[in-house]
C-alpha cells in the first residue's frame, strides 16, 4: 500500500526532506501544487543494483557532452549516453543529440520498470556521475520531444546522492529527496511544467549511474 502525502501536510513548508530518514519499502507520494511524484526506495535489490551498475559502468558507451550556461558552453560535469529508436532527435542544452540503439542491459532494465509501474518508455538518458564533483543543475525536463505532461522514470544506482525540487514560482519551496541505490522515483502529471530539480554537488560522494526513462513523441 502506498503513503499519500497529503497537501496540508507539507504545504507551509518552504523545505522538506521528506523521504531522507524514510525506512519503509511501500511508495512515498507527494501531489501539490502541480507537483506529482512517486518513490519507491526499494524498487529494485542491492545485489541486483550492484550488478546493473558495474554492467553499466564497464559496457555503456559514454561521452561528456557540452552544455550552455549563460552563453558559454562547458563541459558537462558528468558523462552520459541516449539510447532510444534511430527516428528520435532530442534537444538539450542548444545540443541536438541522436541516440545510440538500445544496449541490451538497459532494455531489460526498461522492461523491468514498465512491468513495475505500468508504463511504456522508448528511450533512457543515462548519467555517470563519476564522483560528488560532478552534478545536474537546476532544469525541467520539459522539452518538446517529450510532448505534454511527461512520465519520466528515474532509476538510481550506486552512491546515494540528493535531489531537490523547487517550485518555478517560489524557489523557496523546495523538496529534497535521499535517492539510493535501486531506488525509483516516477514524475508524472504537470510536475516538469511547474517544478525544477537538480543534483548538486556533495562532498566525497562516490560514483552513480542513473537512468531516465522516457517517451519521446515528436520527431525532428
Amino acid at each position: 500500500m502506498s503513503k499519500q502525502v497529503k497537501n496540508d501536510q507539507i504545504i507551509n513548508e518552504t523545505q522538506s526532506d521528506l523521504f531522507a530518514n524514510d525506512i519503509q519499502s511501500s511508495p512515498l507520494i507527494v501531489q501539490r501544487d502541480g507537483l506529482d511524484i512517486e518513490y519507491r526506495p526499494d524498487a529494485f535489490s542491492c545485489e541486483m543494483s550492484q550488478k546493473w551498475f558495474v554492467d553499466l559502468l564497464n559496457k555503456t558507451p559514454w561521452k561528456q557532452d557540452e552544455v550552455v550556461v549563460y552563453g558559454k558552453r562547458h563541459l558537462a560535469p558528468r558523462l552520459s549516453c541516449w539510447m532510444g529508436e534511430s527516428w528520435m532527435t532530442y534537444t538539450y542544452s542548444k545540443n541536438k543529440m541522436r541516440p545510440r540503439a538500445w544496449g541490451e542491459l538497459p532494455w531489460k532494465i526498461k522492461t523491468h520498470v514498465e512491468g513495475m509501474t505500468g508504463e511504456t518508455f522508448n528511450s533512457v538518458l543515462i548519467n555517470y556521475y563519476r564522483n560528488g564533483q560532478d552534478s545536474n543543475g537546476w532544469h525541467a525536463d520539459d522539452e518538446i520531444e517529450l510532448g505534454p505532461q511527461p512520465t519520466i522514470a528515474s532509476l538510481s544506482l550506486g552512491a546515494s546522492r540528493d535531489f531537490y525540487l523547487r517550485n518555478k514560482h517560489d524557489h523557496k519551496d523546495k523538496l529534497k529527496l535521499s535517492l539510493k541505490a535501486g531506488s525509483l522515483l516516477m514524475m508524472r502529471g504537470t510536475t516538469q511544467d511547474h517544478w525544477q530539480h537538480s543534483v548538486p554537488k556533495r562532498a566525497s560522494a562516490g560514483p552513480r549511474i542513473n537512468l531516465t526513462f522516457r517517451t519521446m513523441r515528436v520527431n525532428c
